[in-house]
């Protein structure tokens, strides 16, 4: 479902590839195709299918069981695809990847292998090396880069020594296994150029990195999406034309890909099957077909029968057997294409230098394009990060089916699925019908949206693609994801979790970033987020009382108690939970301050806000979640008995009460003080007389106010605790828990619920235990800290200094703290002094050997005290956010939402 939801880009430059964007159109369209058709071909296709909620049609949830690795080659998703280095049309009908053999592995190489979450000593993980060195947000330049051993993969030693290891114990990883040892390895890098939206060409180059001459089967794959085996239809047809793959189908007829002999001379061979499940090997039943999912991976492995001599099917693959001497390398060159009506599919010598041509042009274009968003000198080593942690964002695209009452009740040309599925997770979500590209967390461990950081995602997005990152705030607010209640689905494995409501904030950002100035994005988002608004108050408040529940908000383990279980008969006072309601609450008034300069009527959206933020602010207060003993936020158990206790643990928590805060100019200042009367009234009906911590500063057209919840001498106090370097301060940005609880806690009244810091994986197995909040740097909260930092700093000014870091004697402004934060966070990638890169710890081979140390992962989170990489490792959805702090440094950040007009006065502060 997508119409004009996507909005037209706005003016980004004069290269070629902000050329390319702007030819969305921002009309009503059935598909994104229409609205640009340099997005009909993308990476959209998954990394990972099997032990997907979506495929898992088991009676009991067990996804990672019903949907096994050892399924996937022989199996047919219905849902959707996963392959290597894959693209596909936007539909996801017609799909291309890669599979790889190296003469030594019981199967082909067809996808990432990695443990599930029962599996892993902390989770899910996968167990192979694969990058996205370079990406252009239209795709018409993609490049990846593989990894793979010589020797036989060594599937079974992965699984059994990590279910030996205990949760105290790192993860055994492949290197660890000795198979890249003396170079015994292949690099595979994909490069995908465009021609135009219609003409990819592919360019495989493989090197052998061993002394000695080794042999590899590359076999670029294409392939259906099996819809009709579901929909009782007909299937769709590829079949061998001279030199190519011929496509037969409703919407994508005249489709081919082409493969050409290597240079060496080497001739591939065409090999066919069937996408239909291998139900003979799987569940001992009657074959649908004798060319099976897998008939071309046992043709090649064990050379059984099992691909159709006729050369056709809806899978086929082009089979290169290459023999490549020790540092050697060969270039396989192919092409998918629809030829025009009056050309001549294999006549022309496209593979020449044509070919050369386009490749060139566009890697020349993805420089251009990457030159003129930089900031002016950056770095080599800069520009690599921003870089490479955009084009993982871009490659993280994938398109995200799912149609939930479909998937509950089954489909009409399949058994029912059992009555445990049907009443099961998502059961109430059925309107939710999705058919759109989103941005992924990660292809592998993360496989589909996540509504948090999705918001994420869109900020940096909006950088690279403006009309997608509106596109992707959006299209959550749309009718077939948001619930009628207002909720918002949180993620596929329960789309009734709650996550931290961001979602204004980063509207905010993008809209600033794309130039302020399109409202329409701005009131669209509005008007919806005002449903999700009213949910949380009627939802996530049962009391009425203004104080805010919401369970774990996407930080996991960060407490001693699991926030979204808790013991028969407690109650929890969040301090999260409120905090983020205030800041959901105050980004709302920004927005409404915004469009009120343009609409009166937004007038009462400004009241409404405030008097929001104002109740939920007195109850903050009233809640006793603060200690003024500490200075510092905690969240409040309270027994079955009525015993309130609050849970003394320095974590992440205990900020978020100071991120809500705007600086608003003198005009809106003056709108506000018109408003006052109805404004004052209104709180004194309900009792409330305090309006925020209300400062103004400055006279005239320079006068600013800032409202923000926590007063000046709370949050002087909260960043003494958070700019210690025995607390939060790490080399590389502010620990998720103070590092002074290395000695463990206990809760009060529950012995068993304790918490230590915990600086890499995590020791409990609270939510998969594939994450970790107990010690790691985060970068969503960082980047959330450094732009509160830059609100007040856009108020004080240099009339406030904090001294930074604690106990210093340094004293530095609030922009000057950002820019140093933003710093630490950054240099996680930068190679230091020692030239090694705190993301890759202890690893040599990653540090030093020049076929790995410049190829860059954008883990889930951080060491917390020395920056290795931790958790999912091409988390380049919100770790992307690393782009962001690049491109718009905060030592230099103007981009604020109210950043047209100009700066405050150095004055004394004043109460309104």
């Amino acid at each position: 479902m997508t119409d004009d939801t996507m909005l037209p880009a706005g003016p980004r430059g004069v290269t070629a590839e902000h050329a390319r964007l702007a030819q969305a159109t921002g009309a009503a369209a059935d598909d994104l195709f229409e609205a640009n058709p340099w997005y009909e071909w993308g990476p959209y296709l998954s990394e990972r299918a099997w032990g997907t909620v979506r495929e898992d049609y088991s009676d009991n949830g067990d996804a990672w069981t019903y949907f096994p690795h050892d399924h996937a080659r022989s199996r047919a998703f219905r849902w959707n695809e996963d392959g290597m280095a894959g693209l596909s049309d936007i539909h996801h009908d017609l799909c291309l990847g890669l599979a790889l053999w190296n003469g030594a592995d019981p199967i082909l190489k067809e996808r990432m292998f990695g443990l599930t979450g029962p599996q892993g000593n902390h989770g899910e993980d996968v167990k192979e090396y694969w990058w996205y060195p370079d990406a252009l947000p239209s795709h018409a330049w993609l490049r990846w880069r593989y990894h793979y051993p010589q020797a036989a993969y060594p599937y079974q030693r992965l699984i059994e020594e990590n279910a030996r290891r205990s949760r105290d114990e790192p993860e055994f990883e492949l290197l660890d296994t000795g198979v890249f040892d003396g170079g015994r390895y292949w690099s595979v890098d994909v490069a995908y150029a465009k021609a135009s939206p219609t003409e990819v060409l592919a360019r495989i180059t493989i090197e052998n990195h061993a002394s000695e001459e080794a042999s590899l089967s590359v076999l670029p794959t294409l392939w259906f999406r099996n819809t009709w085996r579901f929909s009782g239809g007909e299937p769709p047809s590829l079949f061998l034309d001279g030199d190519g793959v011929a496509v037969e189908h409703p919407r994508l007829s005249g489709y081919r890909l082409d493969a050409v002999p290597t240079k060496e001379g080497v001739r591939p061979q065409a090999l066919f099957c069937d996408n239909e499940t291998n139900t003979a090997r799987l569940f001992g039943a009657p074959p649908v077909t004798a060319y099976p999912k897998d008939g071309i991976n046992d043709h090649v492995v064990s050379g059984a029968d099992t691909v159709n001599p006729q050369h056709q099917g809806t899978k086929a693959a082009w089979w290169y057997q290459l023999t490549v001497p020790g540092g050697g390398r060969i270039e396989l060159r192919l092409r998918l294409h629809r030829p025009a009506p009056d050309q001549t599919a294999s006549a022309d010598r496209w593979f020449d230098s044509y070919f050369d041509g386009v490749m060139t042009d566009r890697e020349r274009e993805a420089d251009e394009f990457y030159a003129a968003i930089a900031p002016a000198g950056i770095g080599a080593e800069p520009m690599r990060v921003m870089r490479q942690s955009c084009a993982g964002l871009v490659w993280s695209k994938q398109m995200y089916p799912y149609r939930v009452n479909r998937w509950l009740d089954g489909d009409s040309a399949q058994p029912a699925p059992p009555a445990g599925h049907r009443c099961g997770r998502n059961m109430g979500w059925r309107h939710l019908d999705s058919f759109d590209v989103l941005a992924m967390p990660d292809p592998w461990e993360y496989p589909w949206f996540a509504a948090w950081d999705l918001a994420f995602h869109a900020v940096t997005w909006a950088h690279l693609d403006p009309a997608f990152a509106k596109y992707q705030l959006l299209v959550l607010l749309r009718e077939w994801f948001q619930h009628p209640n207002g909720a918002l689905p949180a993620y596929e494995w329960s789309f009734d979790d709650v996550n931290p409501p961001v979602h204004a904030l980063a509207a905010i950002r993008v809209f600033v970033i794309d130039g302020g100035t399109d409202l329409d994005f701005l009131e669209r988002v509005f008007q919806k987020l005002l449903l999700n608004f009213t949910w949380w108050l009627n939802r996530q408040d049962p009391d009425g009382n203004n104080l805010f529940g919401g369970g774990f908000l996407g930080l996991d383990n960060i407490s001693p108690i699991d926030r979204s279980h808790l013991p028969p008969g407690f109650r929890l006072d969040q301090a999260d939970g409120t905090a983020w309601m205030a800041y959901y609450s105050v980004a709302m008034l920004t927005l409404a301050v915004k469009l009120a300069e343009h609409d009166n009527a937004y007038d009462d959206m400004v009241v409404k806000f405030l008097e929001q933020t104002v109740l939920i602010t007195d109850a903050l207060e009233d809640s006793g979640c603060y200690d003024a003993g500490d200075g510092f936020f905690y969240d409040r158990l309270t027994d079955p008995s009525g015993t309130s206790v609050p849970i003394k643990v320095q974590t992440l928590v205990g900020l978020i009460p100071a991120l809500p805060a705007v600086v608003l100019p003198s005009q809106d200042t003056d709108r506000i003080r018109r408003l006052r009367k109805r404004f004052a009234r209104r709180l004194e009906q309900t009792g409330r007389h305090k309006i925020l911590d209300w400062q103004v500063r400055g006279t005239g057209d320079s006068r600013r106010t800032l409202l923000s919840v926590v007063p000046m001498d709370k949050l002087a106090r909260l960043a003494g605790t958070l700019f210690d370097e025995e607390a939060f301060l790490s080399p590389h940005g502010l620990r998720s828990i103070s590092r002074r609880h290395n000695t463990p806690y206990a809760v009060p009244g529950l012995p068993t619920a304790a918490i230590q810091y915990e600086p890499a994986e995590s020791r409990t197995a609270m939510y998969g235990g594939n994450s970790n909040w107990r010690g790691p740097v985060w970068l969503p909260v960082n980047y959330l800290t450094i732009r509160a930092l830059l609100q007040y700093d856009e108020f004080f000014g240099p009339d406030l200094t904090v001294e930074y870091p604690t106990r210093s004697g340094h004293h530095l402004t609030l922009q000057e703290i950002a820019g140093d934060l933003a710093d630490r966070l950054v240099s996680i990638w930068l190679p230091g002094p020692d030239g090694r890169r705190p993301v890759y710890g202890g690893v040599d081979l990653l540090q030093n050997d020049p076929a790995w140390k410049d190829n860059l992962l954008f883990y889930e989170y951080f060491h917390g005290d020395n920056g290795a990489g931790l958790g999912a490792m091409h988390q380049t959805g919100w770790t992307a956010l690393v782009a962001d702090l690049i491109l718009d440094p905060p030592r230099h950040s103007h981009r604020l939402m109210f950043q047209d007009n100009p700066a405050p006065e150095s004055g004394r502060g004043e109460d309104a």
